[in-house]
């Protein structure tokens, strides 16, 4: 199995329209499959949910045009409302905040290595990316007006990408988290935004900026790292912020503060925290087996199974009800200096590696 490959270009209307009519059929997958979970997980109704997105709608039109640009070319090209393709746009904000509330959230594990612990003296930055089964992913590569590149993950129908690299070297990956201050009301910058705008930076700052520089609807966990060997981790709560830096020059982060009294928030109780505690354990634990880590290595790190099914490479627990049994729907590894990207199509156990590369404006 591979991830659809799509090559974009030109301003952000142009690349959204070109991912809409490519994927359209996926983008109206993705709509059902979240609308039905707005219904029966948030209690929302469609009307409910179409009038949060023109709220959202209309408050990213201010945030960061291009990115509604890019919403407006996807909605033509598919054919859907462009107030239905935001609510699918800002699922994070609407579905992720009640999956705290409900103690259902957990999964996807991200690290990074920096050059002096990478056997070929390269930045490493990567994930394991657990969601809902029934969710279809894409590949975009995207080439800007100007040239730039970069190559992202994405849900089909959510514009830009949320783990990903750019031509400048900076590396993106994401864990969810939650808190008791989250909520979706507040109409802050979404987080797939602010996605788009770390894999659009051309620096280390520009990219932390993107998560620093205003309050945050809802709790979330970024992973950047910037060539030549610039790495933190931000635990961006609503109105506070912990950044993190590499120990032994690597790095493992999941779905839970690593001290949230430390940055002064609650967490909302959660019978599935101590998963995610034991995944950012043992995923530290792995990470320093070797004074050099390969490439090789990685993937056997994402493959682990230690604590199956609610281990690194995440399966579904038969156990539980259908719509809470996640599964590792994409493992990601990047070579920031190299320009490469290697992601599978499920869990890595039973998906090959594909080699996606940017053209060379490193």
């Amino acid at each position: 199995m591979t991830l659809p490959l799509l090559r974009v270009q030109g301003i952000a209307y142009e690349q959204g329209l070109e991912h809409g009519r490519v994927l359209k059929d996926r983008v109206r997958h993705n709509l059902s499959v979240y609308f039905n979970r707005f219904k029966k997980e948030v209690g929302l109704s469609e009307a409910e949910v179409l009038s949060c997105a023109t709220d959202f709608l209309k408050a990213i039109q201010t945030q960061n045009s291009d990115y509604f640009s890019g919403m407006q070319g996807i909605a033509e090209g598919a054919d859907v409302s462009l107030e239905a393709l935001t609510a699918l746009n800002v699922r994070y904000e609407i579905l992720y905040y009640q999956y705290g509330v409900n103690a259902m959230t957990d999964g996807c594990t991200a690290f990074a290595v920096q050059p002096e612990g990478a056997a070929n003296g390269h930045l490493w930055i990567g994930q394991n990316w657990d969601w809902i089964p029934e969710v279809q992913g894409a590949i975009i590569h995207t080439v800007d007006a100007d040239g730039f590149e970069n190559i992202s993950f994405t849900e089909s129908g959510i514009f830009g990408g949320k783990i990903g690299l750019n031509a400048a070297g900076v590396g993106l990956a994401i864990n969810g988290m939650t808190s008791t201050d989250d909520n979706w009301a507040q109409m802050h910058k979404p987080f797939h935004v602010r996605c788009y705008e770390i894999l659009k930076a051309r620096d280390f700052d520009s990219a932390t900026n993107a998560v620093t520089h205003e309050d945050r609807v809802c709790a979330t966990n970024y992973m950047i790292a910037k060539t030549p060997n610039h790495v933190v981790d931000i635990e961006a709560a609503p109105t506070k912020l912990r950044l993190i830096a590499c120990e032994n020059h690597r790095q493992a982060h999941t779905n839970h503060f690593l001290d949230p009294d430390a940055l002064g928030i609650v967490e909302p109780p959660m019978d599935n925290r101590p998963h995610s505690q034991q995944r950012q354990k043992r995923m530290t634990e792995l990470l320093n087996t070797k004074e050099k880590l390969t490439f090789e290595d990685m993937k056997v790190f994402l493959a682990d199974k230690d604590n199956y099914p609610y281990s690194i490479n995440r399966h579904k627990d038969m156990e539980l009800p259908p719509e809470e049994r996640f599964i590792t729907i994409t493992s990601v590894i990047m070579d920031l200096d190299a320009g490469e990207m290697y992601l599978t199509d499920g869990p890595p156990d039973e998906s090959d590696y594909q080699l996606v590369k940017l053209d060379g404006n490193i």
